[in-house]
């Protein structure tokens, strides 16, 4: 059979309340509303952990945290676990990653045959959160509010650079695929790093939100002794404390988020314009790894199951689904059965213990009525949290905590917990008996600390005497670049030109 090439583009922490039905209105991102035109666009899709590292390791293997084991931005992603780059490479594709992924050990390509940046986060134990020291902030690596502070305009910034460099790679190796070299199907995947903070942006995309009407969010800061017990850990965790936020902080990072969307949609419409110029055909999908709060209820950044954090943008433009809304949640943990189902891979050896499925009905006019699951258990916790997206309602759960119930039709700001609320106990009793069948939380703590004590003193003992980091080095292999003496000029240049004989 004939197998779809596949361009998966990933970006960093873009808040899926941003695309009710691709990108909103507002946000100038032409390149990526074309996309969505002929996409099928996925409303309610939920991230598996709203965090980096597990949220890509769930995202490309189809399973939660407490399956896969990579519980927050310093655990390992052990070999063993097939990646939808492992199931389409071995049913012949050809697999490549430009970019971030956020994979933690020393295996750094996890099905992918070529990658072409290394990663702009460290491959190490370094960043381990340690439930044995609860509200111990680590501050040479947890988030603060600097990046609040700070927020601006910039030409060139460590992220600037990076993206930079991973548009450049990936329009290059389209350019190269078309060439025809190898004739595999192939499934290129394409992480971006923005709009992730620091909220700092390019002038010229700074500057299309001078006159924006959402710079405010629209839920104010919520006083803190108002919070839940889990937000006032992410606030005592971001070392809120330390910084005076002002509402022009909040509105410059704010603007600057929205430029930096501005500042991605300029590197899809160059990745697609080349996959055009090249006359390839891929089914493309564009998702986001989590959210970020961007200072609604006064939180910023990620780790939260609240709506801003939680929920990312997903479409898919595949010939196999109509362009159109899905209204149903779904998750993040979807995207690897749904790619296998749509090349026509089978995963039947793993389903068992895969949590996600295909989205492809759904983009054929099918219904899905389970609930949704996600998981956190890394910085601003003590212990693991668990949430559920069933319908309309979200719940959520923590041994440290009182539940969390919300109907998000009515109260789509999620300002009213009806946990405690006695009509509304039927339903919490289903959803907690629902989340007891699928989580034992004693068991998964337990699992968690384990995890974190052994990284602890592994880090510890690799960082005593020689060092050899286990950060991805691209080979740039010269010698088979451009022209050299053992390569036929005559061939070489027919075989680099796409068009040829035009």
């Amino acid at each position: 059979m004939t197998r779809s090439n596949i361009l998966v583009i990933m970006v960093d922490q873009l808040n899926g309340t941003l695309f009710p039905d691709g990108p909103a209105d507002w946000l100038h991102a032409p390149h990526i509303k074309a996309l969505a035109a002929r996409s099928t666009r996925f409303a309610n899709t939920y991230t598996a952990s709203p965090l980096c590292a597990p949220a890509r390791a769930s995202f490309m293997s189809g399973q939660l945290p407490s399956r896969t084991g990579v519980y927050d931005n310093a655990a390992e992603f052990v070999s063993s676990i097939p990646t939808f780059a492992h199931h389409l490479r071995r049913a012949g594709y050809r697999t490549c990653l430009s970019g971030k992924m956020h994979f933690v050990g020393p295996d750094q390509l996890h099905g992918f045959e070529e990658r072409l940046t290394t990663d702009i986060y460290p491959a190490d134990f370094g960043w381990t959160p340690d439930y044995r020291k609860p509200g111990e902030r680590i501050d040479w690596w947890y988030h603060n509010m600097g990046s609040v502070t700070g927020a601006g305009v910039a030409e060139i910034t460590n992220q600037m650079e990076y993206d930079d460099e991973v548009a450049f790679n990936a329009t290059q190796k389209l350019y190269d695929l078309s060439r025809g070299a190898d004739d595999r199907p192939w499934c290129l995947t394409v992480s971006f790093t923005h709009p992730h903070d620091p909220y700092v942006a390019r002038r010229k995309y700074w500057d299309l939100y001078n006159d924006c009407t959402h710079l405010d969010p629209a839920v104010p800061p919520i006083p803190y002794a108002e919070q839940d017990p889990h937000s006032q850990r992410l606030l005592d965790a971001c070392d809120r404390d330390a910084f005076d936020i002002t509402d022009e902080d909040v509105r410059r990072s704010r603007q600057a988020y929205f430029a930096n969307i501005s500042y991605l949609d300029d590197k899809v419409g160059e990745i697609l314009g080349v996959l055009k110029d090249t006359r390839q055909q891929a089914i493309v999908v564009f998702v986001s790894d989590h959210g970020d709060m961007l200072g609604g209820r006064g939180m910023w950044f990620k780790m939260s199951f609240f709506e801003g954090s939680a929920r990312v943008p997903l479409m898919i433009a595949s010939p196999d689904m109509m362009p159109g809304l899905v209204m149903a949640p779904v998750s993040t943990l979807d995207v690897t059965p749904t790619l296998c189902d749509l090349a026509g891979v089978s995963m039947a050896e793993v389903m068992p213990w895969t949590d996600g499925q295909s989205l492809r009905a759904l983009g054929q006019g099918g219904e899905r009525t389970e609930p949704v699951a996600m998981e956190y258990a890394a910085e601003g916790s003590q212990a693991p949290l668990v949430g559920l997206r069933a319908g309309k309602w979200k719940y959520v759960r923590c041994a440290l905590d009182p539940d969390q119930l919300f109907d998000l039709e009515a109260d789509p700001n999620e300002l009213q917990n009806l946990a405690p609320v006695e009509k509304h106990q039927e339903t919490l009793s289903k959803l907690r008996d629902l989340s007891e069948k699928m989580w034992d939380l004693d068991k998964f703590d337990l699992d968690v600390r384990q995890s974190q004590a052994r990284r602890w003193v592994v880090y510890e003992a690799l960082r005593n005497g020689s060092y050899y980091p286990w950060d991805y080095q691209p080979l740039q292999k010269a010698s088979e670049r451009y022209m050299r003496n053992h390569m036929d000029l005559n061939i070489l240049e027919e075989s680099k030109r796409f068009p040829r004989g035009e």
